[in-house]
């Protein structure tokens, strides 16, 4: 049987997806009491107009009863530069990054709006 599984990130690619990943910041901005907002700040992207901020994470908090709670994150970039779809894994290890960092082991309901890029996913833990 031939192996089906083929690898192809290529050895650029990962080394920028371990660098902007290592030094990923944010910072908090609060919406409301269920909701957070958390500007991303990346190595080599920026907003084009303000040169601050790559994108944004909203965190939305949907809490049912006292045991359940949903959790549903929105992370929006600005950088017009991750919506090159060849930046495809670069723009999910980001998010991937960002949703364990912000919502730890929660069930989530992710949304990326990143151009050609943008996806939906769900993370059940």
């Amino acid at each position: 049987m031939t192996k089906k599984i083929i690898d192809l990130a290529n050895s650029e690619l990962e080394d920028k997806i371990k660098k902007e990943v290592q030094a990923l910041r944010f910072t908090k901005n609060f919406r409301s009491a269920s909701a957070e907002e958390w500007y991303v700040f990346l190595e080599s992207y920026h907003d084009p107009k303000t040169g601050g901020a790559a994108g944004k994470a909203i965190i939305h908090y949907d809490l049912q009863g006292n045991r359940d709670i949903y959790i549903n994150t929105t992370i929006i970039f600005d950088a017009p530069e991750l919506y090159n779809e060849e930046l495809d894994p670069l723009v999910y290890a980001i998010a991937d990054e960002l949703v364990n960092r912000l919502v730890g082991y929660a069930n989530t309901l992710l949304s990326v709006h990143a151009g050609r890029n943008s996806y939906e996913a769900e993370y059940i833990r």
